[in-house]
């Protein structure tokens, strides 16, 4: 077996290079990789560098970590798998002994080994890679690989909507209509929520948010949405920020009703000023960071259907048109047309 990485050399340049097959330890299994999802981060990474640089100059920066393939080999003390087997793994590997792993928060561990950032920046765009066994999921009959190569941003939304508690009754606002904003969409579905607005300033992915179980759309570069929500007393009782947007964060403020919470899901990379004489009303404001023992829920709800990712996959590239790729994410006319790309590294 050859194996090669996309190491990203400088922003904006990827390099496939020849690399090691690496040999899987007791409890790991290697994984021949199929497909791999374009993450808002793994972009940002692209374009930008490591949101967190590494402190080596000379350590290999990879990007990926929303990945699923084939088991080809498995370490000596590996029972729950075999060659042959299709799997999508959970990125971040926690060090299972802080007090949040303790006591099951293992998302917020301190020093998680999460793939494409630090302390390791492995990222899972190469041919082969290993992964703990314990970190590792069957993919359920009936689900292809690249949908469950999206399980984990699924997982994503999953983990922010039951935080926020959405549920039969709560009327929800989703700002931002990404990757994330429609995971988090059909998340709040699938746990029984029927009342959901979206915003968003793109229309495409309006569109598509209508398809996969919005109430109402919003486009927020056509219409003032904090006065429409207002003029027709479509308070959210869970605002959710999805966007990373200064703005939208504000908006949140001033759409969320009396008692409501609001859930910032979105990477805020700059200080938001809020005004709390808008939510002295015994608002909640909840952060949500990835995800936390939500992969066999979300598994579920996409192989029962409740949960659609592969509607949401608009652009597929090959592994050798890498570079063409991530070009196209931040081009500023390509990129209004991509809701999810995916990169098909095998099949």
């Amino acid at each position: 077996m050859k194996n090669s990485e996309a190491i990203l050399v400088t922003p904006k340049q990827f390099e496939i290079q020849e690399c090691a097959v690496p040999e899987p330890k007791d409890h790991e299994i290697l994984m021949k990789v199929e497909y791999v999802g374009m993450c808002g981060s793994d972009i940002h990474g692209f374009e930008f560098g490591p949101f967190i640089p590494p402190k080596d100059p000379n350590q290999k920066i990879g990007l990926g970590h929303e990945v699923a393939g084939e088991v080809v080999k498995v370490g000596a003390k590996v029972t729950k798998f075999k060659p042959g087997d299709k799997v999508l793994i959970e990125p971040g590997v926690p060090d299972d002994s802080c007090e949040y792993c303790r006591t099951g928060r293992y998302n917020i561990c301190p020093d998680v080994d999460f793939m494409a950032t630090q302390p390791n920046y492995k990222g899972a765009l190469c041919e082969y890679m290993t992964h703990p066994e314990e970190w590792t999921y069957h993919v359920p009959e009936g689900m292809t690989t690249m949908e469950a190569a999206l399980v984990e941003p699924a997982a994503v939304g999953m983990h922010a909507a039951i935080l926020g508690e959405a549920r039969l009754g709560k009327s929800i606002v989703i700002l931002g209509a990404g990757t994330i904003g429609l995971m988090v969409l059909q998340a709040c579905k699938s746990l029984g929520a029927t009342d959901i607005t979206v915003v968003d300033v793109m229309d495409k992915r309006l569109e598509l948010a209508k398809e996969l179980g919005a109430s109402r759309t919003i486009n927020g570069a056509k219409e003032d949405t904090v006065a429409l929500l207002r003029s027709e007393e479509l308070f959210g009782d869970h605002g959710v920020e999805c966007a990373g947007s200064t703005f939208t964060a504000n908006q949140a403020v001033q759409i969320v009703a009396r008692g409501g919470k609001i859930m910032m899901v979105g990477t805020q990379s700059k200080p938001v000023p809020i005004d709390f004489l808008k939510i002295n009303r015994e608002v909640t404001i909840q952060t949500s960071f990835r995800y936390c023992n939500n992969y066999p829920q979300t598994i579920e709800a996409i192989r029962s259907g409740k949960f659609n990712v592969k509607d949401m996959v608009t652009h597929v590239y090959d592994y050798k048109d890498v570079q063409q790729a991530f070009m196209d994410a931040i081009d500023p006319e390509k990129k209004t047309d991509m809701v999810k790309g995916v990169i098909k590294v095998a099949e």
